[in-house]
């Protein structure tokens, strides 16, 4: 985990990490949501609308921002405060995993707040998700 006060970080400074998306974490998603929607947990039904397998929840791999900030920028300091994202592609667990990566695009001193954007890219290199995050810092 990354320990990064406000001042530390500068506009350009970039991240990436791998993330693995498996069985047992849509399990666990459909456990704490309860979403049971059959594109996410019934492959008949996923392929009878024209999917190779099972789609990864857009909300599960949304939820991998929240490891981009809490974990790697800024890190234990990170208040997040805004996410606004496009689902640009569908997620499945065979093109896993998936190459998380941020950028400080904007620093904003008066609210002690930065500015990422952000994407995800399946293991063939094709974004899956585009985005902006606004992270607070706490002292």
């Amino acid at each position: 985990m990354k320990h990064f006060n406000f001042e530390e970080i500068d506009v350009g400074y970039e991240v990436s990490f791998d993330y693995n998306i498996t069985d047992d974490k849509m399990q666990k998603f459909l456990e704490i949501t309860g979403d049971i929607n059959p594109l996410h947990n019934d492959l008949s039904y996923a392929k009878s609308k024209g999917y190779s397998e099972k789609v990864v929840y857009g909300m599960l791999t949304l939820a991998i921002l929240s490891t981009l900030a809490g974990v790697y920028l800024p890190g234990e300091k990170s208040l997040i405060h805004e996410v606004s994202v496009s689902f640009v592609k569908p997620v499945f667990i065979s093109n896993c995993p998936l190459l998380v990566k941020g950028k400080v695009v904007k620093k904003d001193e008066r609210f002690k707040q930065i500015e990422i954007k952000c994407s995800i890219f399946d293991n063939k290199g094709d974004k899956v998700l585009r985005g902006n995050m606004k992270i607070g810092f706490v002292d």
